[in-house]
C-alpha cells in the first residue's frame, strides 16, 4: 500500500516546501493538495489559501521523487482543455510524476463570491462527463474534436504531451452515475472514508465495473481520513466521525484500522496533515506514522 500525504493549502510556501521536501526524502509515497480557494465557511474568508496548481507546479520543480496529484480539481472553475494544459505542462516539469484528480465540483460560497456557475447537481455531472472525455481525447490524440452541450474543440492540440501516463483520477462518492464515470473513464478513483464505509462505497464502483466489463484490478484506489495521534486518538477520531472519517490511536491502533483497508486491497492511503500543526509537530506526526505504521504494508 502506499502512503502519501494530504498538505494542506493554508501553509506559507516556506511551511508547504519544508512538509513537502520532509516527505520525499523520509519514504512517503505521494504529495496532494485540494483545489479551493476559500474555507467552506465563511466565517473564516480571511483565512489564507493558496492556489493549487501553481503550488503543485512549485513542487514539480523542486521536490523529487514523488507523485503529485490534486485532490480533487473542480471541473466548473476552469475550461477542461485549460486543465489540461496545465496538467500535461506540470507532468514536464515533474518528469512524469504527475496524477489529474479531478471532481464534479461543489463548494457552493466558492462559486457564490466569485461568481462562477455551480449549476444544479445533475448539471455539474453532465458538464463533468463531458469534461472527462475532452482530457482522455487531449491526453491520447494529436488533435481532438469535441461537440458536446457544454465544451467544444475543433481539432485542439495538447503540445507537448505528458511526459508520463498523466493518470485521470476521479474523487466521488455516487452508486450510480459517478460510478458509471469512473469505470468509464478514470485511471484512479478516491474517495473519503473509514474501512466500513470503503466496503459500503465500493460496492457501486464494482457493479459500474462489472457493467463496462472492466476488471477491478484495472483501478488504483485511494482513500483519506482524518488521523488523530496519541493514547486518545482513537477517542478524538470517534468524535469528529460525525463530521469526517477519522481514524486515531497509537501507532499500534492506526495499524489495526488500517488494516481493515488493507484486507479489502486499497492501494494508496492518503493521510491529511489537517490535524498535524506546523513545524515540527508535523513532521514529527510524518515520522511517526512513515516509521511505525507504514512498515506493516509495504
Amino acid at each position: 500500500m502506499r502512503f502519501s500525504f494530504w498538505i494542506g493549502t493554508q501553509h506559507t510556501w516556506d511551511e508547504t516546501l519544508e512538509l513537502a521536501r520532509h516527505a520525499g526524502s523520509t519514504g512517503w509515497d505521494g504529495l496532494w493538495l485540494a483545489d479551493h480557494f476559500m474555507p467552506n465557511d465563511d466565517a473564516e474568508l480571511d483565512q489564507p489559501m493558496h492556489e493549487c496548481f501553481s503550488l503543485l507546479a512549485a513542487l514539480a520543480a523542486t521536490v523529487p521523487r514523488v507523485r503529485l496529484g490534486s485532490l480533487v480539481a473542480g471541473n466548473t472553475y476552469r475550461h477542461p482543455a485549460v486543465l489540461a494544459k496545465q496538467a500535461a505542462t506540470i507532468d514536464q516539469i515533474s518528469g512524469g510524476r504527475f496524477v489529474l484528480g479531478v471532481g464534479a465540483g461543489w463548494q457552493e460560497n466558492e462559486h457564490h463570491r466569485y461568481g462562477i456557475p455551480l449549476g444544479t447537481v445533475t448539471e455539474r455531472i453532465d458538464w463533468f462527463e463531458e469534461a472527462c472525455q475532452v482530457w482522455h481525447g487531449l491526453r491520447s490524440e494529436a488533435r481532438t474534436t469535441f461537440a458536446g452541450e457544454r465544451y467544444q474543440l475543433d481539432e485542439a492540440p495538447l503540445v507537448p504531451k505528458p511526459a508520463g501516463p498523466l493518470p485521470l483520477l476521479i474523487g466521488s462518492s455516487g452508486q450510480t452515475r459517478m460510478a458509471r464515470i469512473v469505470a468509464r473513464y478514470a485511471d484512479e478513483w478516491n474517495t473519503w472514508s473509514t474501512p466500513t464505509l470503503w466496503r459500503e462505497k465500493r460496492q457501486g464502483y464494482e457493479r459500474a465495473l462489472a457493467e463496462a466489463a472492466r476488471d477491478w484490478s484495472t483501478l488504483h484506489t485511494s482513500t483519506q481520513a482524518l488521523v488523530l495521534l496519541g493514547p486518545d486518538g482513537r477517542a478524538k477520531a470517534e468524535e469528529l466521525s460525525a463530521i469526517r472519517p477519522a481514524i486515531g490511536g497509537t501507532s499500534a491502533e492506526l495499524v489495526d484500522a488500517i488494516g481493515g483497508w488493507a484486507d479489502q486491497g486499497l492501494d494508496e492511503l492518503i493521510v491529511p496533515g489537517f490535524t498535524f500543526g506546523t513545524g515540527a509537530r508535523a513532521t514529527d506526526a510524518l515520522d511517526q506514522l512513515i516509521t511505525e505504521v507504514a512498515p506493516a504494508f509495504r
